[in-house]
């Protein structure tokens, strides 16, 4: 009797210490399709494309007082943020009375040097000035910047001299153009290096631009509506975040959205950039990030900045 007992505890025991231990264990990881964290690459980074940008800077539209700087003469490739160029550009010459918003733009060969974004030219189409300028500051079309390009100089090659010669006049010793819409270097499509510039000189740019209210009827349209070459309506969304997407938008006192423009750029190679502007109680900043690795960081610390300048000029 007393052995059977002693039996019955000894497995009872044994029993307990084993819950125990299965309680205290950890459990054996599950297999899975999604890579270890340690494992994920960050993104590249490069003279070009840095964490948490190549160079940063916030002025006062108006008197171009810095009120912040970071590494304002880095040298960093603009991709898209080019086409604010390319607008200016176009502006400047329908206020010269060269031609007119309504007037039509037919696409030549050289709209095939090209790749999205694009709103699907095909040379010997058309499209108004306007809807082109449209397509080119909310879609980023690359297309729509070759024919407004070709229109205005007669060939591309003649309208990235006048490029580099607005370049020169506005100051902007840093800056160099070799396409009017920023997509990177292509034997194909003849360009021989990278745009290049920097926060400082993009300043001088965007003071300029912004002179020229109409430039605000563009960047700061959320949705995009044009009649493309086919002659079919066409809608985009703006590429700007800080503009478009809730999370990311600069909100002032008074509950108005601050940032009306300017414009976003990418490649591969130089990262995400943006030339930001805003406004509040009558006041205008400019915020400048280029090079970041990704959106989500230039749009944070573009959004950031811009919070912090209405709120030093705007008070």
């Amino acid at each position: 009797m007393r052995a059977a007992a002693a039996a019955v505890f000894a497995v009872l025991a044994f029993s307990a210490a084993w819950s125990a231990e299965k309680r205290q264990a950890k459990p054996a990881a599950r297999a899975s399709s999604r890579p270890a964290a340690q494992a994920v690459a960050r993104p590249t980074q490069t003279a070009h494309r840095r964490s948490p940008y190549v160079g940063a800077l916030s002025a006062n539209a108006e008197t171009g007082e810095v009120l912040f700087s970071d590494n304002a003469d880095a040298e960093a490739y603009p991709a898209s943020v080019t086409k604010l160029m390319t607008a200016l550009l176009v502006l400047e010459d329908i206020e010269a009375k060269k031609y007119s918003f309504d007037t039509r733009v037919t696409a030549t060969d050289e709209v095939y040097k090209s790749e999205p974004s694009i709103v699907g030219l095909k040379a010997g189409q058309s499209m108004t000035v306007d809807d082109l300028l449209m397509s080119l500051m909310v879609k980023s079309a690359n297309d729509a910047a070759i024919a407004l390009g070709v229109n205005s100089a007669g060939s591309l090659d003649a309208f990235v001299e006048r490029m580099n010669a607005r370049a020169a006049e506005l100051g902007m010793s840093r800056t160099r153009y070799y396409n009017p819409n920023g997509l990177p270097p292509k034997k194909k499509y003849g360009t021989k290096a990278f745009n290049v510039t920097t926060c400082g000189d993009q300043l001088k740019l965007a003071r300029r631009i912004l002179t020229m209210p109409r430039i605000l009827r563009y960047t700061s349209t959320k949705i995009g509506e044009v009649t493309d070459g086919f002659g079919k309506p066409l809608r985009f969304v703006n590429h700007n975040n800080v503009l478009v997407k809730d999370k990311r938008k600069v909100i002032n006192p008074d509950g108005s959205e601050a940032v009306d423009g300017l414009k976003t750029g990418y490649i591969d190679a130089g990262g995400s950039s943006v030339v930001l502007t805003g406004k509040r109680k009558g006041r205008r900043a400019i915020v400048i990030v280029l090079g970041s690795t990704g959106p989500v960081e230039r749009d944070e610390n573009a959004a950031r900045l811009m919070e912090d300048a209405l709120g030093a000029i705007a008070w």
